[in-house]
């Protein structure tokens, strides 16, 4: 860490949020010793078998290089798993640079400082879905 740290105590926690889809994540740092809770539960209990979502969540670490310092409280709701993961992902990316500015550049080049603008697409009247047509019938 620089000079540029900030402060962070029990009573004044730094909080990020994160977006993708619909799904929204609250990231919450205080000091600590590296735990990451996820709606009430470890990391590895929410996800489940999931490794890729595992390894999306803990990216921003791998290039940080530090996890260690920090405890992360992070609550998500809406959308489904991955969804949910990339917002925590970006949440916890957004901390980790109002902790400490020069991480800015090694996650900007990663793309975890970027929302995805995707969203899902409206389903449209006389159809059966967003794009899909009925079969046209010549007569």
């Amino acid at each position: 860490m620089t000079e540029a740290t900030l402060e962070i105590s029990r009573q004044s926690p730094l909080w990020a949020t994160g977006r993708r889809k619909t799904s929204v994540a609250r990231v919450r740092v205080v000091p600590g010793e590296g735990r990451i809770v996820v709606n009430g539960k470890t990391v590895e209990d929410f996800f489940g078998g999931n490794e890729r979502q595992k390894a999306s969540v803990l990216s921003p670490f791998h290039v940080a290089k530090t996890l260690a310092a920090f405890d992360l409280f992070i609550s998500t709701a809406g959308g489904g798993i991955t969804g949910q993961a990339e917002a925590i992902r970006l949440g916890i990316s957004r901390a980790m640079v109002e902790m400490d500015p020069a991480l800015r550049t090694a996650l900007r080049a990663k793309g975890f400082l970027t929302r995805d603008p995707r969203e899902v697409e409206r389903k449209k009247s006389g159809q059966p879905k967003a794009r899909k047509r009925y079969q046209h019938s010549k007569r």
